[in-house]
Formats: C-alpha cells, structure tokens, sequence
C-alpha cells in the first residue's frame, strides 16, 4: 500500500503538470495527500519541517541563479545580440541545421560550467529567432535546448563540471574524468542519436505546412537587421560567461579558504560570527559572478540598444526568474516529502535485487531520479543508501568504480526529466508553451538519454573500454 501511494502522488503529479496546471500548487497537494494516506497527523508537520523547508532551501541558494541568468538572457536580446548570433549561423551554417546550432551552443554553456537552468534563459532568445527566420514550428524548440543542456553535457562527457558529474566522486574516490571513453562513446550516441530524432521530427511537421506558430507567449523582442552588431560581439558575452565561471570556480577558494566568517567587530548590527563555509557555495558564487560580468559587458556594448527598455525588460526578466525558481523548489520540495515515505524505501529495497551491479546501479539511480523529479536529488538518495552495495558488486565483478561512476552519473540524467521535473518546468515556462505542445520531443530525449546508459554498458562489456 505504501508504494502505491508514492506512485499515486507521482502520477498525479505528472498529470497536472501535463494538464498545465500550477506546479507550485499541484506538487505540495500531492506531497501532503501522500502523507494523509501514510499518517494523517503528520500532515502540518511534514508540510512545515520537509516540504518548506527543502522548498526554502532551493530558493536560498538558487534564485540569484535563476534572477541573473533571466536579466542576462533579456538583455542580449535587446541588445540585438541574440539576432546577429542567428543571422551568422544562417549565413554560415545554413537553415538546415539549426537544430545542431542550438545544441552547440547549449553543450558549449554547459560544458563551460554554466548552469543548465542559466542555459534556458540565455539560449532561448537566439533560438527562438532562428527557428522564426527559418519557419521551423516554435513548439519543437524544447527538445532541441534539452538535448543540449540537460543531456551528455550534464553527465556523460568527461570533465564535465555539473554537479551530476561531480556528486559521484565523493562516494567511490573518483574524479570527474572516470572513464573518459566509455563517457564519450555515451555522448556521441545520444548527440547522433537525438539530432537524427530532432531533423526527423521537423521534417515530418514542416511537410504538413506547419510555421513558426502565432499568437505565441513570451517572444523575444526583435531588432531590426540594420542595426545589429557584429557576430563575434555578439558572442563575447557568452564566452566571457563561460570562462568568467571556471576561473572563478578555480579563484574563490583561493581567495576565501574553507571559510569566511564576519565577525560583529566588522558588522556591529550581528551577534555572532557569520561563518560560510566555502566549498558549498563555490558553484553558486562563481556563476552568479560570471553572470553579472556578462550582464555588464552586454550593458557597456550595447548601452544605446538596451537603454530605453531595459526597464521594462528586467521587469518581465524577474517575473519569468520568480516563476520558473518557484516551480523548481516547489518541485524540489516534493521530492523531500517523497523521500522520506515509507513507500520510498519499499522502491529502494526492491532495487537492490537486480543482480548485475551497473544494471542494479542505472536502474536504481534512474528510477530514484525519475521519481524526485530531480537528478542530482535522486542521485544523492540513491548513493546514500546503496553506494557500499554498488562498490562491493563493482568490486565482487571486477569492475573499475570509474565504469561505476560513470554508469551512475549518465543514469541519474536518464528518467530525471518526466513531466514535473524543474527544469523542465521551467523550459516550458521560459520558452511560453505547454506540457501538451512541446513534452513529446522532450520525452524522446528522455529516453535516448536512457538507453545511452544501457548503450555504455553493452560497450564496456564488449570491448572492456573505459
């Protein structure tokens, strides 16, 4: 009974959010009725001590991401920049390919540091230009940015910094370059793999005489062609984010150390030392850094083109950063509540009975991550409870734990992105479409990225690669 209320809470949690209804309303209803059918007096507690406080939590860290991330990607469209990146590529690349430029220009973000969240709000801009000038309907947009940022740069190609990548070192003692071929070929298959999906799906719609699409939500505001900036301008605020955020990731710690604390002799208004310790909020510091040095460079180019509606801009820019970070901690709070049913544990015992330790280990990782809705949460969860169970079963089959490693990581983004996960949520939301419009090409990556995983394992079986 238990887990057929965690997999109730999930479905309907799916299906509001497929419906287009509110994920800020619909994920703490499902959390909390899941708790009323486990232990009805646990209701307010649970709602108050997990639910908010995960909720809280996200919002705390992430939301200058989120409210950074939007202000830049809304002024390098008023800047023009946006347009002039599209007119080169048309002009070089061609219409043909557009599908491959956006996740170029995705996995070069993300590959670079930048968070997948960032990614959205900075690439939608230039991607919603191209596929105007090239009449390719807007509602497949979505798969395209997914299968750039939350799929092989997230997990699968060696070196990559997301956190995906990152959470397994500290379980099995590896870095983030475990099994560097096996992590190739993986990425190679889903790029190959998704950009044939992707052209298939835009041929197949555009015979139909399908465009653009009208009376369509959130459309970036255009430039007229006169007067946009040179390409290589353009593209400066993009590549000054990416190398602003990995030499910050490499300099705070230097300049910080552990810890930092601010004591009352510095700030008489506290009564304690502040201490923050620096490992934690390395990531978060560095990008927020190279998002406002982007920001800035955009503004001192462009000062002419953004002046007269940066106001209004911004504006819009926060309302699309509060909704799309609110959608993602709400989300983020369900999966706490998730986690902590006695249902949740049901899944993970049962997992632990598949005998093969990577098969064991993309199951369980990909189902805990499909179910949070989150791949570093279900990640987490999964490694918390069973990584000495995976490590003896590596270790028992004679398996590096670098296979492991990046078996786990490349798994935790396979399932992760159902109907109510973040980001997800917050693509539709950025992009202005709907679950209904848009979900089936995200779905499809969904399970490309799935099956790389299962891919990579028949690969290191085969041929011992690592």
């Amino acid at each position: 009974m238990s887990f057929l209320i965690v997999l109730a809470a999930l479905a309907f949690l799916m299906f509001a959010a497929y419906r287009g209804h509110s994920v800020i309303l619909a994920a703490p209803l499902a959390a909390l009725a899941a708790v009323l059918l486990t232990e009805p007096a646990a209701v307010a507690p649970v709602f108050s001590g997990i639910f908010m406080e995960k909720m809280v939590g996200f919002v705390k860290l992430y939301f200058p991401v989120f409210l950074l991330g939007a202000v830049f990607g809304k002024v390098v469209e008023l800047s023009g920049f946006s347009e002039s990146i599209v007119a080169a590529a048309i002009r070089y690349i061609g219409k043909a390919r557009v599908n491959a430029v956006i996740v170029a220009v995705c996995a070069l973000l993300t590959y670079g540091g930048v968070s997948l969240f960032v990614v959205v709000f900075a690439v939608y801009p230039f991607a919603a230009e191209m596929y105007r000038q090239s009449n390719i309907p807007k509602r497949l947009m979505p798969g395209a940015i997914a299968l750039g940022a939350f799929s092989f740069t997230m997990d699968s190609l060696p070196g990559t910094p997301q956190i995906q990548n990152i959470i397994p070192t500290t379980f099995f003692k590896t870095t983030g370059w475990a099994a560097p071929w096996l992590g190739t070929i993986g990425s190679l298959f889903i790029v190959v793999v998704g950009l044939t999906f992707l052209e298939w799906r835009r041929r197949s719609v555009m015979a139909t005489g399908e465009g653009y699409g009208t009376s369509l939500v959130n459309e970036p505001d255009r430039v007229e062609s006169a007067q946009l900036p040179h390409p290589l301008l353009a593209l400066a605020p993009l590549v000054l984010v990416g190398v602003a955020n990995f030499a910050l990731t490499k300099l705070i710690p230097d300049w910080y150390g552990a810890s930092y604390a601010v004591a009352p002799d510095v700030l008489p208004g506290i009564h304690a030392p502040v201490v923050t310790q620096i490992k934690s909020v390395i990531a978060i510091w560095a990008v927020e850094g190279a998002l406002l040095l982007g920001i800035l460079l955009v503004v001192l180019t462009a000062f002419g083109r953004v002046r007269d509606r940066f106001a209004v801009g911004t504006k819009a820019a926060v309302g699309g950063a509060l909704l799309a970070a609110m959608n993602t901690a709400s989300e983020y709070g369900f999966g706490g509540v998730i986690a902590a049913l006695p249902g949740f544990l049901v899944v993970g015992d049962a997992l632990k009975s598949i005998p093969n330790p990577l098969v064991n280990a993309a199951v369980s990782v990909s189902s805990l991550a499909g179910i949070t809705g989150s791949a570093s949460g279900g990640m987490s969860i999964a490694l918390a409870a069973m990584s000495d169970t995976f490590i003896k079963g590596a270790e028992a089959a004679h398996i590096p734990l670098d296979v492991l490693h990046r078996v786990v990581a490349m798994a935790s983004g396979g399932m992760d992105t159902l109907p109510h996960n973040g980001a997800v949520i917050t693509l539709l939301a950025v992009t202005g479409l709907t679950h209904r419009e848009s979900y089936r090409d995200i779905f499809a990556v969904t399970v490309i990225k799935t099956l790389a995983v299962f891919f990579v394992i028949t690969v290191y079986y085969v041929t011992g690669l690592v």
